[in-house]
């Protein structure tokens, strides 16, 4: 299936803003982010077409998966 990615704040650190890219079509969001070399301990949120969604969802041709790290301060 073909998705756009977004990454967000330090996660496009040597990667990419947005990008556009094929993945197999069981793949969950967990698995796209592993793929991208993202510990799923740093992930604060992810959207799929604006929404929270969860780890296990698995996106549908042509979503946009939206990834932000987690926030920490105090």
């Amino acid at each position: 299936m073909r998705l756009t990615v977004k990454l967000f704040a330090y996660f496009r650190d040597n990667r990419f803003k947005e990008k556009e890219a094929e993945y197999p079509e069981d793949s969950t969001v967990a698995d796209i982010i592993r793929s991208l070399g993202i510990d799923l301990g740093e992930v604060g949120v992810t959207m799929i077409n604006s929404r929270h969604c969860n780890l296990d969802q698995v996106p549908v041709e042509g979503d946009q998966l939206a990834i932000f790290p987690a926030i920490g301060g105090g």
